[in-house]
């Protein structure tokens, strides 16, 4: 990564850190989900940075961007990803995110109109109006309060002991993510989230849907999801939980290359 770049740009009035592998290539933004950054796409950018653009933007409230007091909803998560855009004249990008970064992908894909050329959802928060109360009511927030107050080696070491199988990079990058998250951050918990079928319906890109196993998003609900929208694909890989890209990178990514080669 040695010819990545690592900036800021001003959009949607906040200050956005973004990473980007560069190349006079088709853009390719990959959004991360609650409590982690940019940079934990780092793996998966790896692999597409021969073939796309790849930039990494920190969420605000995230990495290295703003932490405004306020204005934490999916809808100002969405306003900041058009922003970007914007701010860097990008040509209609692809736009792949992950949970909290999938709902906002689907949100900037139903409400802004040839702003991108198509779309990835990896296990987005697509979650019924009881399970949001329920995470919103959970101890989430407080245990990441706690973390916050733990060293970056003793973060590491939790995540080792919960992750044995997971890279020596991946912990790190994760971790460090972990404790450039802010509390206020939390804020996006707060019901009620867009209503994901109305958001499905509205896309009119090609879309791909990717989830585990074990994930937030079930087979049913994909099903459910591929009936309201022609576009959308959905593909189930096994033995992966909500971090899919994580849980199973080499699968993933494989959907992923799979898909972007269908477009060409």
């Amino acid at each position: 990564m040695t010819h990545w770049t690592s900036t800021i740009c001003k959009a949607n009035n906040i200050s956005i850190h973004y990473t980007r592998t560069g190349g006079n290539k088709p853009p390719l933004i990959l959004l991360h989900g609650l409590m982690t950054n940019g940079l934990c796409w780092m793996s998966l950018a790896r692999v597409l940075e021969q073939d796309y653009d790849v930039i990494m933007p920190d969420a605000r409230g995230h990495g290295q961007s703003s932490v405004p007091d306020f204005g934490y909803s999916y809808e100002d998560h969405a306003n900041d990803v058009a922003g970007l855009i914007g701010a860097l004249k990008l040509p209609p990008p692809i736009l792949l995110g992950h949970s909290m970064g999938g709902m906002t992908a689907a949100v900037v894909a139903s409400r802004k109109p040839n702003l991108l050329r198509a779309l990835i959802l990896a296990d987005p928060t697509f979650l019924s109006s009881q399970v949001q109360r329920e995470v919103r009511d959970s101890d989430v927030a407080e245990q990441h309060r706690k973390m916050l107050t733990l060293s970056l080696e003793e973060v590491m070491a939790a995540a080792r002991a919960r992750h044995p199988n997971r890279s020596a990079e991946t912990i790190e990058l994760f971790a460090k993510a972990r404790l450039q998250t802010s509390m206020a951050a939390f804020d996006v918990l707060t019901p009620p989230n867009p209503d994901y079928e109305q958001l499905v319906q509205k896309i009119d890109i090609p879309c791909l849907l990717v989830f585990g196993d074990k994930g937030v998003v079930t087979t049913a609900v994909a099903e459910t999801l591929q009936g309201l929208n022609v576009e959308l694909r959905a593909e189930l890989i096994r033995e992966a939980g909500h971090s899919l890209h994580m849980d199973q990178p080499e699968r993933f990514a494989a959907a992923i290359k799979a898909f972007l080669a269908s477009m060409i």
